[in-house]
């Protein structure tokens, strides 16, 4: 019995035709690591946030975004899921940095404090659409001066929301506690995406 149950999602990983909006090694990583085969699309979308909008409802409107835009890229039989993650701290986004000094900025704002890391994910075909959002909560210890320009210049994070990857140096050395996915961090909420996939 259980191989007959292992087989079936096996096969069902096989038949699912999927296609990843996004060109984010974390995201290719993580979805590979499920077992799922795909190929990916670059979303090309202007991610301005309506003014006024609940800082919650962001990630997954720039999801719905992304996925409206390559809709039209994708076979009958293919899904296509896309995903968004931001980083808030005392109730205000921060995105990915202009440059060093803006992650340096960004770095010292969240040393010693909790925020929260939330993704937005879409996942659609030419049928149906749905979307959900995670929610982590993530403590950084104090860091210093000396610390924050070190993992800058060593691992310079310019394409990452907060200034920072969770599976780097920093994410190791210095963070004290998180309460919700560890993958939602990296970019992609892996259990609650697995969840939604095999009902979908």
């Amino acid at each position: 019995m259980g191989y007959v149950h292992w087989s079936y999602f096996t096969i069902h990983k096989f038949l699912m035709k999927l296609v990843l909006g996004s060109e984010s090694p974390r995201r290719k990583e993580l979805l590979s690591a499920l077992g799922y085969s795909f190929r990916t699309l670059k979303p090309n979308a202007d991610e301005s946030i309506p003014e006024g909008m609940e800082i919650n409802r962001v990630p997954q409107f720039l999801a719905e975004l992304k996925s409206e835009i390559l809709i039209p890229q994708i076979e009958n039989d293919e899904t296509i899921i896309c995903a968004d993650t931001i980083v808030v701290l005392e109730n205000q986004i921060i995105g990915k940095p202009l440059d060093y000094d803006n992650a340096l900025s960004i770095l010292k704002s969240l040393s010693g404090k909790t925020h929260q890391v939330l993704t937005g994910v879409n996942i659609r075909n030419h049928s149906n659409s749905f979307s959900f959002t995670s929610k982590t909560e993530v403590t950084f210890a104090n860091l210093s001066h000396e610390q924050i320009d070190f993992y800058i210049r060593e691992f310079k994070p310019f394409d990452k929301a907060g200034s920072y990857g969770i599976q780097d140096w920093i994410g190791i050395s210095f963070v004290k506690k998180i309460n919700g996915s560890y993958t939602n961090v990296m970019g992609l909420p892996t259990c609650d995406l697995k969840i939604y996939l095999d009902k979908y």
